[in-house]
């Protein structure tokens, strides 16, 4: 196994970092890989802020779903679905544009997030952790003043970065589902409840968690995350971004 996929396969969320700042040589390297990134015929459909402000950052923390580790995080960018640089491209050249819509907005999402997931490959072959923050999306009205935030733009991912603490280096890497279970080929498989089980049952054994109750922990994982209030809160905020761009 060659380095790349080595890291590829070794990778997970680091959440405490050293005291250690990353230099800017380091970040340019990082930007620079997002930059080289697939994206939709060429447009770069993204803007990146780098959150350097630490005032801005211990707010962000709090909408964030209160995290303090985000305040803390040596680097922090937020990666954004942005089609109000090609919008205003093609008003100010009198294209007579229509208004940005559903697929736009899913395309421009498409390559935020492979731009970030290229600085997180990158980070980590140069010993740098990184967590992904999924709670970006939520709050949107406070977050969309916090970043000045247009119409046509709305936060995609947010990744913080930096150089983890032992303890975080030696964490075991979460299982993930055996490969039966997410790859088909074609056409779509939908799963029958023993397959489920048997998926929850193999994760659990290569786990280390043995028979532990397998329904009982799928009505915990969706109490606590599915039908949480931040997960209600974050499908609210979506929709208000996403009205921007239904199609009128």
């Amino acid at each position: 196994m060659n380095d790349v996929l080595e890291q590829i396969k070794n990778r997970k969320s680091v959440r405490v970092f050293e005291n250690k700042p990353i230099t800017e040589g380091i970040k340019n390297e990082l930007l620079n890989a997002a930059f080289e990134a697939p994206t939709a015929g060429a447009m770069m459909l993204y803007s990146i802020l780098d959150i350097t402000d630490g005032e801005l950052k211990e707010k962000l923390s709090i909408t964030c779903d209160n995290q303090p580790f985000i305040a803390k995080a040596p680097m922090v960018l937020i990666f954004l679905a942005d089609y109000q640089r090609w919008y205003d491209a093609f008003c100010f050249e009198e294209c007579n544009p229509r208004k940005p819509g559903e697929g736009d907005i899913l395309l421009a999402c498409a390559d935020a997030i492979i731009a970030a997931q290229n600085t997180v490959v990158a980070a980590e072959s140069l010993g740098i952790g990184s967590c992904y923050i999924g709670d970006i999306i939520e709050n949107c009205e406070a977050v969309r003043e916090l970043l000045e935030l247009p119409d046509y733009v709305l936060p995609a991912a947010m990744v913080v970065y930096g150089y983890p603490v032992e303890s975080q280096k030696n964490r075991k890497k979460p299982v993930r589902f055996e490969k039966q279970y997410v790859v088909f080929e074609n056409k779509y498989h939908r799963l029958t409840k023993d397959e489920h089980t048997k998926m929850h049952i193999t994760k659990n054994e290569k786990s280390g968690l043995g028979d532990k109750d397998i329904s009982q922990s799928i009505k915990a994982l969706c109490s606590r995350k599915y039908m949480s209030d931040f997960s209600l809160e974050m499908n609210r905020s979506a929709e208000k971004y996403l009205d921007k761009f239904k199609s009128k």
